[in-house]
């Protein structure tokens, strides 16, 4: 799995390994917050990181997605679900880094 994430990841959690702990122990403290289950946070996550136009966090959470039982089709869902509120550009261009994520698997 450490080939899927990016070097530069890799580079500021080595770099600054107190400040990767803390991004830890707040994504569980965010899993911890609320009623969603695990799958419903990670379309949650897609949808967010998509309309956000976070490449590199949506391919993670491609990759996380598929992991933990997602299909192709959720995560296409999850993705187009956003454009009448970010925009049909934005949106064909968070699918086509989906559709990378994907054939990387």
């Amino acid at each position: 799995m450490s080939n899927d994430i990016p070097k530069t990841f890799l580079r500021f959690t080595d770099r600054f390994p107190e400040l990767a702990a803390a991004h830890r122990q707040a994504g569980s403290a965010l899993d911890d917050a609320g009623p969603l289950d695990e799958k419903s946070r990670a379309l949650v996550k897609l949808g967010v990181c998509a309309g956000a136009g976070l490449q590199s966090a949506l391919k993670s959470h491609v990759r996380r997605g598929i992991e933990n039982g997602l299909t192709r089709e959720e995560i296409e869902h999850a993705v187009v679900l956003g454009m009448n509120s970010v925009g049909f550009p934005a949106t064909v261009a968070a699918w086509q880094w989906t559709q990378d994520a994907l054939e990387e698997r």
